[in-house]
């Protein structure tokens, strides 16, 4: 839901960094890699309650998601390839995140963790399932027109996701109610999406048929 307004002004903040990685030909999909294995680290941190050493390494690898696609656009090299490494690593470090909360506490956190990742696969699931029926029809990208597929919008999107995580770090004992409740604005996203996508690609199949 607040992508569509952090994206714009987190973007020019990017462009120096870039620059400089640019210049030292580091590739976007070395940093997409590297903050990825930056942000699994917080999954054995979360395990031993090293909470903000944990939130260290999660801003760390947000950081990273953003700069890679930011360097990708700078050096003119953004590719499908590029883009397919980057979202697949962005879902599994969302999932690990919440795993690495049950591990720490599992009597307290493990069926809303799980209520969680569930969510989170819905949420991802019609997300990407509509990408792929979105450039079938080649439908416009209306707010990221950069990116490398389709972003269908939704109430839980990146930028709630990551203030989930930060909060879930600054007060793991809450752990359980944050995700419950999270749980619920994604299964919101998740209705919202299926309806949304579905009736917009009948109507693009009926444009089609005409």
């Amino acid at each position: 839901m607040l992508d569509k307004y952090i994206t714009p002004v987190i973007k020019p903040l990017l462009t120096p960094v870039v620059a400089i990685f640019d210049k030292r030909g580091i590739t976007a999909d070395t940093l997409t890699v590297t903050g990825f294995l930056i942000g699994l680290l917080a999954v054995p941190l979360l395990a031993f309650e090293l909470w903000y050493l944990a939130l260290g390494a999660i801003i760390i690898n947000r950081i990273f998601d953003g700069l890679d696609g930011a360097l990708a656009r700078y050096s003119k090299q953004s590719s499908s390839a590029g883009g397919f490494l980057d979202i697949t690593l962005d879902f599994l470090f969302y999932a690990a995140i919440p795993l690495g909360f049950i591990l720490a506490n599992p009597a307290q956190n493990a069926i809303a963790g799980a209520i969680l990742l569930a969510t989170f696969i819905g949420t991802g699931s019609s997300f990407l399932a509509f990408a792929i029926a979105a450039e079938k029809f080649k439908l416009d990208k209306p707010q990221f027109k950069y990116k490398s597929f389709y972003y269908l919008n939704g109430l839980t999107e990146g930028t709630e996701t990551i203030a989930l995580f930060i909060a879930f770090c600054i007060w793991p004992q809450h752990f359980a109610i944050m995700a419950y409740v999270f749980a619920f604005a994604c299964a919101i996203t998740i209705v919202t999406r299926i309806y949304g996508g579905y009736v917009t690609l009948k109507q693009q199949e009926s444009i089609t048929d005409e």
